[in-house]
């Protein structure tokens, strides 16, 4: 998996005002806990942030705080602004090489399917999938293949194995389906008639 450089500041505990200067100063507050160690709070550029909210991937975070520590992390959590769409605040999970980790990875259909030749119309539910695994095996995207996806069926999580890789969305999750068109339910009529 990609990996991304963040760098922050560590920052003390703060009421609302302190926490609103920070967000006026540009920065977003920002947490890190997980592997038993103690919550760190810092802050990091609201600009070098979009790098990691505003795109479709997944990234191992390197983040390297202005006291000297590093972690590899993933994003946990991002809460909104509800009409900016500006990151408020930021919890980021701190993960290891040699536990797994469970993280969002986007799904990349790939294949021309049967069923869309035919006159069918191929919907697709899901963009991400949940996933566990170590660190050096997690995948950049998953790769379904709809090539033999005929009209009327569908694609679920439970179908999907990858090496080295679990599933941890639930098993029923629809990824992908070919839907009939009205023009494939008509010929079908008349083909039955």
């Amino acid at each position: 998996m990609k990996h991304i450089e963040l760098k922050g500041s560590v920052r003390q505990v703060g009421n609302k005002a302190v926490v609103k200067s920070i967000r006026k100063a540009g920065l977003v507050p920002c947490n890190i806990y997980g592997l038993g160690m103690e919550n760190v709070l810092f802050t990091v550029d609201s600009k070098s942030l979009k790098a990691l909210t505003h795109t479709p991937n997944s990234y191992i975070v390197d983040l390297e705080l202005d006291n000297g520590q590093k972690y590899y992390a993933v994003l946990h959590e991002v809460q909104w602004h509800p009409v900016t769409d500006e990151a408020l605040h930021v919890d980021f999970l701190a993960v290891s090489e040699d536990k797994p980790v469970a993280i969002d990875v986007p799904v990349k259909i790939t294949g021309h399917s049967e069923g869309v030749k035919m006159g069918g119309k191929l919907l697709v539910s899901s963009r991400k999938l949940r996933i566990s695994a170590h660190l050096h095996e997690l995948p950049d995207e998953l790769e379904v293949d709809v090539t033999s996806l005929m009209i009327g069926k569908q694609i679920v999580a439970g179908d999907l194995h990858y090496e080295g890789v679990t599933i941890v969305s639930p098993k029923a999750t629809i990824i992908c389906s070919v839907r009939p068109t009205r023009a494939t339910a008509q010929a079908a009529a008349q083909a039955n008639a």
